[in-house]
């Protein structure tokens, strides 16, 4: 069941908080040269965050 907030909204899937502050990586050096699907790049994404150990339940 879903919690909602104070403005009746519904709290964002699987409740992370991201925070990028601090990261110098250009997209580029993230995602490489090559163009990718969009579901490649969230894969790419999530390494990186967990890599990073930048994101966190809320």
């Amino acid at each position: 069941m879903a919690t909602k907030t104070a403005a009746g909204k519904k709290k964002a899937f699987g409740g992370y908080a991201v925070n990028f502050n601090g990261a110098t990586e250009s997209l580029e050096t993230v995602f490489g040269k090559k163009p990718i699907s969009p579901a490649e790049m969230t894969k790419v994404l999530w390494a990186y965050v967990k890599k990073k150990k930048i994101g966190g339940k809320d």
